[in-house]
């Protein structure tokens, strides 16, 4: 294995302890489950919503960001209340480590979860308000992995309340896997397919810069989204990861889009979602959705025709 991988193994001096599944579940139980993990409450600046906006071609004009009282588009909110974790205490492959369960389940990836927007005009998250976010334990499962080895899922629920009440409740689902000990090759280039159509879809393509700059705005520095050595050296990914949260806002874009006409303020009641597959810089993947009944099935497929992630919005 290359230099790399040796030297990031070789820089640990965490101890892997033995803790079941189990055990790991009532650990994080015992820890959090009786209070919240946090409470904090932010201003909702502009400049940052602006700088997303930046991010995602979306910004009216460079120079020139929202004015107080702009709604905040639906989940743009997770460009806020973003992990404050000294470098020291991240995990070496540099997730934020607060919710971590015992080792040595230290892997954790964005698995899916729910939002749900209030519905009254009045109570919108808009820039220039004070927002309380309250973060609590809901779950935490052990599950087995086809290999027969062990994993926890762990729910948690995000609470955003400006002076009127809750605006948005944001439930997510965590997977976490044991720590990389063995490090992984990468897998072949699946040969290219067609990418399948719905009522509405749109292609994209991520860059290193657009990884970079969501990674600053959500202050996330987990490896696979910026240091391609690591991915492929270390994680078995062949190049770096499109974020999870990053594709859930391009469905909510193109419902935003397709359904509201990209409106201010437009806001469905809510996104049900799940991550299938990862999604990799410089590889074109397509958006797309399908109108059933009251609800709207949205997809990514990447270019070997591989589900990326699905979803229901209504």
């Amino acid at each position: 294995m290359a230099q790399f991988a040796r030297r990031c193994f070789s820089t640990s001096v965490r101890r892997l302890n033995n803790a079941s599944a189990s055990e790991a579940c009532s650990e994080i139980f015992a820890r959090f489950g009786d209070k919240p993990i946090s409470v904090r409450k932010q201003l909702l600046d502009a400049n940052q919503l602006h700088l997303l906006d930046i991010t995602l071609g979306r910004a009216r004009t460079s120079t020139q960001g929202p004015a107080n009282g702009t709604p905040i588009p639906p989940g743009y909110h997770l460009v806020y209340f973003t992990p404050s974790i000294l470098e020291a205490e991240l995990g070496l492959d540099g997730t934020d480590r607060t919710v971590n369960p015992l080792s040595p389940f230290a892997r954790r990836m964005w698995a899916g979860g729910e939002l749900q927007w209030t519905q009254d005009e009045s109570s919108l998250l808009r820039v220039g308000q004070e927002v309380q976010e309250t973060t609590k334990l809901l779950s935490a499962e052990p599950k087995k992995l086809k290999s027969g080895d062990e994993m926890l899922v762990v729910g948690v629920e995000k609470t955003f309340e400006n002076e009127k009440g809750v605006a948005l409740v944001d439930r997510r689902n965590w997977v976490f896997q044991k720590e990389i000990t063995t490090p992984k090759a990468p897998p072949p280039l699946p040969e290219t397919k067609s990418f399948p159509e719905g009522d509405a879809t749109r292609d994209a393509r991520q860059s290193y810069t657009s990884l970079f700059r969501f990674s600053a705005l959500t202050f996330n520095a987990h490896k696979i989204h910026y240091l391609p050595e690591w991915c492929r050296e270390v994680e078995g990914h062949r190049d770096a990861v499109v974020h999870g949260p990053l594709n859930l806002i391009n469905m909510l874009d193109l419902w935003r889009d397709t359904t509201k006409n990209g409106e201010e303020g437009a806001l469905p009641a809510s996104i049900s979602y799940r991550a299938m597959s990862p999604l990799y810089v410089g590889e074109q993947y397509r958006i797309l959705l399908k109108k059933d009944g009251n609800t709207w099935n949205t997809e990514i497929w990447d270019s070997f025709g591989k589900q990326s992630m699905k979803g229901n919005i209504i």
